[in-house]
């Protein structure tokens, strides 16, 4: 037989051979404490009536109130009786409680027990560490394909970094010194002088003949 079935019995319901059950005896103090309390209130409220009576008679009829405060006497003492009957079942009551409650959840515990060894009768943990190498290798092969794949590929193309740099920044100068001059608008080019001094006029078709008339007239005189 089991720990647990040394523990609960084979029955599992019962506490011993024809006892009660724990829930059983458990529902009956209940219902122990519900009449004692019921008594309670009925006491209380004989002591009250007890105790106005012994008020109302007063020293009219001494004899009167001196009853009324004997029964009052008696019923505060049954008061108290009552009390700590109480008292004691529920101190059982709760000890009972917590025997059920540590009875039921060792119980389970038994059951979970039983599962977890039979969910690990068919496994081997030599197998588990070859499943868990094996997913691990998987992953570290998919992150080499996922790292592959992400590289950038060139299809065979090489261009030299520095080169590329250099004409990039090239791009950039002139870009730059275009903005400059479209900021501060074209350069004003200086233009040349008047020169001061005053050009000969270009000798008009008239002076020329008279010229000519002049050259032949003196010949004509030299050879006179």
């Amino acid at each position: 037989m089991s720990v647990f079935g040394k523990l609960f019995g084979a029955g599992g319901g019962k506490a011993g051979k024809g006892g009660p059950t724990p829930q059983e005896a458990i529902q009956r103090l209940r219902d122990t404490e519900e009449m004692l309390s019921k008594k309670q209130e009925f006491l209380e409220k004989k002591i009250e009536q007890e105790l106005t009576a012994a008020k109302k008679h007063g020293t009219k009829n001494k004899r009167a109130a001196l009853q009324a405060l004997k029964r009052k006497k008696r019923y505060e003492k049954q008061l108290a009786q009552i009390d700590g009957t109480l008292s004691t079942i529920e101190f059982q009551r709760e000890a009972l409680e917590n025997a059920n409650t540590n009875t039921e959840v060792l119980k389970n515990m038994g059951y979970a027990a039983k599962a977890m060894k039979a969910a690990h009768d068919n496994m081997d943990i030599d197998k588990v560490d070859e499943l868990m190498q094996d997913i691990a290798d998987q992953q570290e092969l998919a992150e080499e394909i996922s790292t592959a794949i992400s590289k950038p590929v060139g299809f065979g193309e090489e261009f030299d970094e520095d080169e590329l740099m250099a004409e990039l920044e090239e791009l950039e100068q002139e870009e730059l010194d275009k903005n400059l001059l479209e900021i501060s608008g074209p350069e004003t080019v200086p233009l040349p002088n008047v020169p001061s001094i005053a050009l000969p006029s270009k000798p008009t078709k008239k002076k020329e003949e008279e010229d000519d008339d002049m050259k032949e007239l003196e010949n004509w005189a030299g050879s006179i």
